[in-house]
C-alpha cells in the first residue's frame, strides 16, 4: 500500500508560538492517516458510496475574493441564508470523510488528506468545544475547494474562507445593524450562528461594524477571562457527529455478514486501538439489506 508524507493542512489550536507543532506530532499524525486511509481503502471495497453532492474545487486567482468562492459553495450546495445547522452533514455529503481523533495531545484542531482516487479525509480533534470543530471544519473544506498545492498564504486563506462560509458577510452586515458590539451580543450571536465569539467578533471589525477601540476593549475582556483558548461552558452547544465513516463500518457488521473481530483482522491493528480509532462497534441492530450509503 502506498504511503503518504504529512497532510496538507495542519490546522492548530493557536496562532503564534504556542500553536507550534512538534516534528513529533506531525510524525504521529502522518502515521495515523496512513492507517485511516489504509482502512479506508479497505471499506470502500465492499461499500458503495453515492455523494449527493459534487466538491467543487475553484481558483482563486480565478475569483479574485476568497468571500465570492464562499458564496459559491453555500449556492453550489444549495445552503439556504441563515446558519449552517449541520455542517459535518452537508460535507459529507459532498463525499467527504470526516472523522474524529485525539491527535495523541498534540495541539491541533484537525487535519486534512486528499489521496487520488479516494474520498478526501479529514480528522478533527474529539477534545475541542463545537465551536472550535465547526470553525475547524469550515477552515479544511477551504483547502479542499482551493488549494491542489501547498502555499505561504493557504492558511490564512483557508481562515478567510471558514469566516465567509460559515458568517456570510451580507448576513452579518444585517445581523450587527444598529447594534453595538458588546459581549452579551456576542454570546447571543455564538447561539444563533454556533460560531465561537471570537469568530463574531472578528467578522464585525471586518465589516466595521464596530470601532477599533471598542474591538480593542472586548479583545481585551476576551483575554482577561480566559476565553481565548475556551469560551464560556454554559455557550457550549453539541457538535453534529460524523455519520458516515460510522455507516460504513455499520454496513460491514449488519449487511456484509462481518463481525468486529474480522473487521480487527481486516484492518491490522490491535482491538482496543480499533476501538479507539472508531468506537464501539458491537452488533445491537438486526441485519437488513444496505449495501450503498447514499449520502
Amino acid at each position: 500500500d502506498t504511503v503518504y508524507g504529512p497532510p496538507v493542512s495542519v490546522h492548530t489550536m493557536l496562532r503564534g508560538k504556542k500553536s507550534e507543532v512538534s516534528a513529533r506530532d506531525v510524525d504521529m499524525i502522518t502515521a495515523e492517516l496512513n492507517i485511516r486511509l489504509f482502512h479506508l481503502r479497505r471499506f470502500m471495497e465492499n461499500v458503495d458510496l453515492n455523494p449527493a453532492n459534487e466538491l467543487p474545487v475553484l481558483d482563486v486567482e480565478v475569483y479574485g475574493s476568497i468571500p465570492k468562492i464562499a458564496s459559491v459553495v453555500r449556492s453550489h450546495w444549495k445552503v439556504v441564508n441563515g446558519p449552517i445547522k449541520n455542517l459535518t452533514l452537508l460535507m459529507e455529503k459532498a463525499g467527504i470523510i470526516v472523522g474524529e481523533s485525539s491527535f495523541h495531545g498534540a495541539p491541533v484542531s484537525g487535519v486534512t488528506f486528499a489521496a487520488p482516487g479516494r474520498p478526501p479525509l479529514i480528522l478533527v480533534n474529539r477534545d475541542h468545544p463545537a465551536d472550535r470543530l465547526r470553525f475547524t471544519l469550515a477552515h479544511e473544506l477551504g483547502h479542499l475547494v482551493m488549494h491542489r498545492f501547498p502555499t505561504a498564504r493557504m492558511e490564512d486563506e483557508a481562515n478567510q474562507f471558514a469566516s465567509a462560509f460559515l458568517l456570510p458577510p451580507q448576513e452579518m452586515v444585517e445581523a450587527f445593524r444598529g447594534r453595538k458590539v458588546t459581549l452579551e451580543l456576542l454570546a447571543s450571536l455564538k447561539k444563533e450562528w454556533r460560531v465561537s465569539m471570537q469568530s463574531l467578533l472578528m467578522s464585525a471589525q471586518s465589516l466595521n461594524a464596530i470601532s477599533d477601540n471598542q474591538a480593542r476593549y472586548l479583545w481585551q475582556q476576551i483575554s482577561a477571562r480566559g476565553w481565548r483558548t475556551r469560551e464560556p461552558a454554559a455557550l457550549d452547544f453539541s457538535f453534529d457527529a460524523p455519520t458516515v465513516l460510522p455507516s460504513i463500518l455499520r454496513s460491514h457488521l449488519d449487511d456484509l455478514g462481518f463481525d468486529v473481530a474480522e473487521l480487527v483482522q481486516m484492518s491490522r491493528v490491535r482491538e482496543w486501538e480499533f476501538r479507539e480509532l472508531y468506537g464501539s462497534l458491537d452488533r445491537n441492530e438486526p441485519t437488513r439489506p444496505r449495501l450503498r450509503i447514499v449520502t
